[in-house]
């Protein structure tokens, strides 16, 4: 019978014992509220006092920390400001318009000069013999600064030529921004302290300093006697050797300058040293009066973009080059992370009749969940008429774009939120026919090497894939 209600006798033996220990339980908390209460009443005023400020304070200081975590994930992960163009008749000039040439300057701060020439530069097998021949002969100065360094045949070439020069005399600075160069060892900046080199790391990581963590620079810069200067995607590690079509042999491009387009590259430089140093570099030695004149010249100018917790110029500069292009925009790079509003932009640009066209990463990528990020963001461009071409032998790593031919631009920039909101970047912009039609082919060269993204064979894709897509896109602004 006991059974009939699914209760034996020993649950029920647990079940009054367990109602008896909670009718203990229950007088004994009582009973001790009781004496709570005794307690309270003969406790002196001050001491309730006291109570309420200990309360209060509490109260505030937990208001204050979710406050403080606000603002720090605001700061955090903050994205661009710019969402449109806006206007009359067209919403930018167009990039061979002369109008377009003081709209970038005003509004990204890139003045543009007659008188540079410019050379690009393709992979390790050209950057590379290019520096070291220049640096071999530098006679007053030399100063470096880069975002990617570690140890290797790259870095003990440098190390060698640098030290070599600074023992003959000449003035050597460099500057390693400290979490792209954190595998640099204690042993190698010592020997280029030995031997005269001026070594500083930028923005060393601190806890009193963290709110500079993720402003890092990205800037490749070098520059010889202040005459002779060279930038773009490379770095100072062995994945950059090679032809850029092999295996573990990154794919990037470069270029070599000359004219009054290397001191704005120098100040470049001197900003980020100053800020590491105190020291301002100034003076004839680094900027010459007379900038080397070499044939044929181009208009060109350096974009220096520096972060800032509104609009930023790297947001300016990007979207008044989609806004600009007419015909076509062909854009290479590396960290392809479009956001909302630019993806917008470069629909507008399609549906406009631009033959938009986009080379980024593929398997070979080096960052798996920037990639995957990036691909979240093909529907959408698919569908408004985008092209979108995956390079497949090796690392993409080049940040280039081209536009009607004529306005070319060579650096550092990635097409994501931590070059246009956090980073320092360099890029390199040239308004040349000659310069544009090289870069021009460039491009369609290396889609010989690509796999274009068709729509309806990427809507095929797994689940896993799709997936892997929505959560890294979740930390686009991040990446």
């Amino acid at each position: 019978m006991e059974r009939r209600f699914g209760v034996s006798k020993a649950s029920a033996s647990i079940a009054g014992a367990g109602l008896w220990r909670g009718v203990s339980l229950a007088w004994g908390w009582a009973m001790t509220k009781k004496k709570r209460v005794r307690a309270a009443r003969a406790r002196p005023a001050s001491d309730d006092k006291r109570s309420v400020f200990e309360r209060i304070g509490l109260v505030l200081g937990g208001l204050l920390l979710v406050l403080f975590t606000i603002i720090g994930m605001e700061f955090t992960l903050h994205g661009s400001h710019l969402s449109h163009l806006e206007g009359v008749g067209s919403a930018a000039p167009a990039v061979g318009d002369s109008l377009f040439v003081r709209t970038m300057e005003v509004f990204t701060g890139t003045h543009l000069t007659d008188g540079n020439h410019v050379t690009v530069l393709l992979d390790g097998e050209q950057t590379f013999p290019a520096i070291w021949k220049e640096l071999r002969g530098a006679k007053q100065t030399i100063t470096l600064q880069m975002y990617y360094f570690e140890p290797g045949e790259i870095a003990d070439t440098l190390s060698a030529v640098l030290r070599e020069r600074a023992r003959n005399g000449v003035s050597v600075h460099l500057l390693t921004d400290a979490f792209g160069a954190q595998k640099i060892t204690r042993g190698y900046r010592d020997s280029l302290d030995a031997a005269g080199v001026h070594t500083a790391i930028f923005r060393p990581v601190h806890w009193y300093e963290m709110q500079k963590l993720q402003n890092r620079s990205h800037i490749r810069a070098i520059v010889i006697d202040g005459r002779i200067g060279f930038t773009g995607g490379f770095g100072i590690a062995d994945k950059w050797l090679g032809n850029g079509h092999s295996k573990d042999q990154w794919r990037d491009t470069d270029v070599r300058l000359t004219g009054p387009a290397v001191s704005q590259l120098q100040a470049t430089f001197a900003e980020g040293w100053v800020e590491a140093t105190g020291n301002l570099l100034t003076g004839e030695k680094y900027f010459p009066r007379e900038p080397v004149r070499e044939e044929p010249a181009e208009t060109a100018g350096l974009l220096d973009a520096q972060p800032t917790i509104g609009s930023t110029p790297a947001e300016r500069f990007l979207a008044l080059s989609i806004a600009g292009a007419r015909h076509r925009l062909y854009i290479t790079n590396s960290y392809f992370v479009p956001n909302r509003d630019f993806k917008r932009l470069l629909v507008q640009a399609a549906k406009r009749g631009v033959d938009v066209r986009v080379l980024t990463v593929g398997p070979a990528t080096d960052v798996k969940i920037t990639r995957w990020a990036g691909r979240k963001q093909y529907d959408d461009l698919l569908k408004g008429g985008v092209r979108i071409f995956e390079f497949a032998p090796t690392m993409m790593h080049a940040k280039t774009l081209v536009a009607d031919g004529v306005w070319s631009s060579i650096g550092t920039m990635n097409f994501d939120n931590r070059s246009m909101v956090f980073n320092n970047e360099s890029n390199l912009n040239v308004l040349d026919a000659a310069i544009g039609a090289t870069m021009d082919s460039v491009f369609v060269d290396d889609l010989r090497y690509s796999r274009e993204i068709m729509r309806a064979e990427f809507e095929k894709r797994g689940p896993y894939e799709r997936l892997m897509e929505l959560l890294s896109s979740m930390m686009a602004r991040l990446l």
